[in-house]
């Protein structure tokens, strides 16, 4: 019990680390761009602060800048009184900018510009890592080869309609190549296209088209999916192949009985064809109360094993997720992140697709999945964390005021009136976009706090009827 504790102890206390380093991290480095481009180019600086409020901890050092960590850790900033005043976010600045020199245009793109590459600069060097040790993936998620189609799904109200796969003719063996005419290799890019995706028919029906090989020919099938699920997107009732793994025997269990052991591969159950974790995890429930059959792959060799348990008895038996390492390149990891935000963002912006704000996730939700990846290994926090870095230097990029994209847009159209636009204006515009901006972020935390609930509650819930069946061990905003 002591053993487990510490061990307990020391796993929250690496999350917490790793939370702190590339949360915190990814802040920093974007505000360190700003900070070294205001150095280099003459423009002055007053204050480097993490997070926005009072501040927790501050220090003013020899070069007159003032270093602060501040309470509410929704990004940070680099006061900067010649180039913008943010004094609603930033707090007042104590110089006068009428008395400091004037700033050029060149410099004010190079200033607002940095952060956004230090942002991607940091995911290159972190691309690099994950190129070198490598980024798992279960297996269930790099299939993409149909196998069990559902007969029926959960629409939004909670009514189980015939799945849109049925309805389509999808058939187990079918290869998904394509959704909506765009190449997908894992399942996590199926799942990904499809509730992205804003096709509509003619009769006014959700649409998303899938090209699929089945055998040598390769069909165009168009799917009408249905939104389901908690986040209400568009599902169709499909899975794919995964390679199911023994993991944890328990000792004197039916599983040890039957001579299973770690990391043999399950393919079928009293004779049928095991593809995914519900087929096995039902075919071990009907097999309760009598003697069944188990056949294994160990070591490339097919085994037969006989199982036997009584109803409602522990199996002891845990799945592990097969996983593959992949080594993609830093440049494909980057160009991956890119292309994912932009879609994201079209989405959101696609009045036809079925993406809202409330599909956003703020800094709660951030953190969260930060402290998620982190449990399942560096790897996936380093996936992560460029990721999160991508999107943070596209987001900051964006064109809105307050954003470093907003100031770079007044600056321009400075340059091509050939005067400063009124400050009053840009003051204005800041106010409105500020208190649209911090609404927004406090809207999607609202949702963010509804998913951590939920899903502690869903965790709990399956928890609990764990020990009769087998059950998978875990896989896996800056100024």
């Amino acid at each position: 019990m002591a053993l487990d504790l510490i061990q307990t102890v020391l796993t929250n206390l690496w999350v917490f680390i790793l939370v702190v380093l590339l949360f915190g991290g990814s802040i920093f480095v974007h505000e360190l761009g700003h900070f070294i481009a205001a150095r280099r180019r003459g423009v002055a600086v007053e204050r480097f602060s993490i997070g926005f409020g009072p501040s927790i901890w501050k220090w003013r050092a020899k070069d007159g800048v003032e270093y602060r960590v501040s309470w509410v850790p929704l990004g940070g900033y680099v006061l900067l009184p010649q180039l913008a005043d943010l004094g609603a976010v930033e707090g007042q600045s104590s110089l006068d900018p009428a008395k400091l020199p004037p700033v050029g245009y060149a410099t004010k793109m190079i200033v607002f510009v940095a952060g956004a590459v230090f942002n991607v600069l940091f995911a290159f060097l972190l691309a690099c890592v994950v190129w070198i040790i490598g980024q798992p993936t279960a297996t269930g998620f790099t299939s993409t080869t149909i196998a069990e189609i559902s007969p029926t799904i959960k629409d939004g109200s909670g009514k189980d309609v015939v799945s849109p796969a049925v309805k389509a003719g999808l058939q187990p063996g079918d290869v998904i190549i394509m959704v909506d005419r765009e190449p997908v290799a894992t399942f996590a890019e199926i799942v990904e296209h499809l509730a992205l995706s804003s096709g509509w028919n003619k009769a006014g029906e959700r649409q998303t088209l899938f090209t699929v090989r089945r055998g040598t020919t390769d069909l165009e099938v168009p799917i009408q999916p249905i939104l389901s699920g908690d986040e209400n997107v568009r599902k169709v009732g499909f899975s794919t192949v995964a390679t199911l793994l023994v993991g944890r025997i328990a000792p004197g269990s039916p599983a040890d009985r039957a001579g299973l052991q770690t990391d043999d591969r399950i393919s079928a159950v009293a004779g049928k064809t095991i593809l995914t974790y519900p087929q096995l995890a039902d075919a071990l429930r009907a097999g309760m109360g009598r003697r069944i059959e188990i056949t294994v792959q160990r070591n490339g060799v097919a085994q037969t094993l006989p199982f036997e348990s009584a109803k409602g008895a522990d199996l002891g038996l845990a799945i592990k997720s097969s996983v593959t390492l992949a080594h993609p390149s830093p440049f494909t990891q980057i160009s991956d992140s890119v292309e994912k935000t932009f879609r994201t963002l079209w989405a959101l912006l696609n009045p036809r697709s079925d993406i809202g704000i409330s599909h956003l996730q703020g800094p709660i939700g951030i953190i969260d999945n930060f402290v998620a990846v982190s449990r399942a290994g560096l790897p996936l926090a380093l996936w992560f964390t460029i990721l999160v870095n991508v999107n943070l230097a596209i987001f900051n990029l964006l064109p809105m005021p307050v954003l470093d994209g907003g100031q770079m847009l007044f600056a321009t159209i400075g340059r091509l009136r050939g005067r400063p636009l009124p400050v009053n204006l840009i003051m204005t515009a800041q106010s409105v976009f500020l208190v649209l901006l911090f609404s927004m972020v406090i809207y999607v935390s609202v949702f963010d706090v509804r998913r951590i609930v939920r899903d502690a509650k869903a965790e709990r819930a399956t928890s609990a009827p764990a020990a009769q069946a087998p059950t998978p061990a875990p896989a896996a905003p800056a100024k």
